[in-house]
């Protein structure tokens, strides 16, 4: 919910297979659901809050991969192709979960589970 929705065609325009959190299920849903439904149906979430990663952290989850920004200003004209180009260099660690961070300088790849159980 933290990101424009103009991002679905966008992404969809990229070849990726896109849907806002708002047509899917509640905006006042927790970040547990979120990530449960993402996981469950084999999607990603594509993120400006930080909390993803950190749910990750804590649960120590294998999936699904999160993609979060690190910039103020997160509208796909400032961002898009910085994004496109990373969901291409990092296809194969996200198809096997990752944590990845987007910024317009670099991309940082974290491979799941963040933690040892």
């Amino acid at each position: 919910m933290n990101l424009s929705p103009d991002w679905v065609p966008l992404l969809a325009g990229g070849g990726h297979e896109a849907l806002h959190w708002r047509d899917i299920g509640a905006a006042s849903a927790p970040d547990t659901e979120i990530m449960a439904w993402a996981r469950d149906h084999g999607h990603v979430v594509f993120t400006h809050d930080l909390d993803f990663g950190a749910l990750l952290h804590a649960t120590g989850a294998v999936a699904p991969s999160v993609i979060q920004f690190r910039e103020k200003d997160v509208r796909p004209e400032s961002l898009g192709t910085q994004a496109l180009l990373s969901l291409v260099q990092a296809r194969d660690e996200i198809e096997r979960g990752a944590l990845i961070t987007i910024d317009l300088r670099r991309m940082r790849i974290t491979c799941l589970p963040l933690r040892q159980r």
